[in-house]
Order: C-alpha cells, then structure tokens, then sequence
C-alpha cells in the first residue's frame, strides 16, 4: 500500500470509531509497526488540520479522534439543536484541578485539601466524563483511585497531561484550580462547550 492508502485507512478508522483510536489498534488493522502508524497518523492529522475544512483531527494521549472545527461549532450546535452546557461550578473547578495535577489520587485526599466532603461532586465529573476510576490503593479499605480522561485532555484542549500550565512556585488548592479556570475561559472564548448535558452542580 501507499502512504495515502494508509493514510485513508487511519481516517476511516478514526471517522468509524467516533471516539479516540489509539495507535497501537491502528497499527494491528494496518499490519505496520507502531512507530511508522504514529508518523503516518501524525502526517495525516496534519493534512486534515492545514485544509481549512470544517473536521479537525484531535490527538489524544497516544491516539487519535476527529471533531467538528471550532470554527463550526455555531453551526452544529444550531443543526443539531444542542443547547450551551452549563459550566463547571468553583467547587467542580477545585477538585478537578486537584485530581488533574496529583493524580491518580483517592476521594480522601481531595477532601483533605478542600476540607469538604467532596462525593457529590466527584460523581459529578465523573458523569461528565472528565474524570474515572484508575484502579484501588494497597491500603486497608483499598480505596478508590481517580484520574483525568481522554475527554478532559479534548476539553481543554491539550493532548497529553505534560501540556497542562505549569504550576505557580507555591503549589496550593486555589492556584491549582485558577490555571485550570483560565484554560478553561479560553476554550469558552473560543465558542466551544466542553462539558456534559446541563446539569446543576451541587457546591460543597
């Protein structure tokens, strides 16, 4: 096959799978070795997102998703009659900027540095996809671990954890969560809603 055979066939693959795609799956359809998917992926990617057109392609961790362009977005939402969701509350921006930079982290250790009982908000990230389980510490109880998903990478535009904005000197709750709300400003100031259905968050 040639290079555009392969590359058509990665874009059928993403388009097929409306969710990311990650390299590893590409290759074993491609019957290619991971290293030469990755650069053609990350060739075609670049063509998909140089053309102008109203599809854009995301990459996310070591995976990629095809997206409506931002550009678009006006015209989507109004086609398929979406509604503006409802943005992530105070409390929602802290424990999301706590599990983000820290994790994977328990549900004990948010409320340690919130100093609230953080359940119900937890729930709600996760209900949004922003965040999931990560698996159990090796402690008595073998609590919950929690950490980001590929949806908040694409929320926020970024295509792996190393891009989030670099922590102030001073490393507290409120920075944290402040980093994340100007991320999250400029995607909103770019048209684009990044959360789940309106739903109303419940503030501890």
């Amino acid at each position: 096959m040639e290079i555009k055979q392969y590359q058509a066939a990665i874009e059928a693959i993403v388009f097929a799978s409306g969710e990311p795609v990650p390299i590893s799956r590409m290759a074993q359809a491609l019957e290619l070795d991971e290293d030469t998917t990755a650069r053609i992926a990350a060739d075609w990617a670049q063509d998909i997102n140089t053309r102008g057109g109203g599809i854009v392609a995301l990459k996310l961790d070591d995976g990629y998703q095809l997206c409506s362009s931002k550009a678009c977005a006006d015209y989507v939402r109004k086609a398929m009659d979406i509604r503006r969701n409802t943005p992530l509350s105070q409390a929602a921006m802290e424990v999301l900027a706590i599990i983000a930079y820290n994790q994977p982290v328990t549900r004990p250790f948010v409320e340690q540095v919130r100093g609230v009982d953080c359940s119900a908000v937890v729930q709600g990230l996760q209900q949004k996809g922003l965040i999931e389980e990560k698996g159990r510490m090796d402690l008595p109880g073998r609590p919950l671990l929690y950490g980001t998903t590929q949806n908040f990478l694409r929320c926020f535009g970024i295509s792996s954890l190393e891009q989030l904005p670099p922590l102030p000197q001073k490393e507290d709750n409120t920075m944290r969560e402040t980093t994340l709300d100007e991320m999250l400003q400029t995607q909103q100031a770019d048209g684009e809603d990044i959360f789940g259905p309106d739903e109303e968050e419940v503030e501890e």
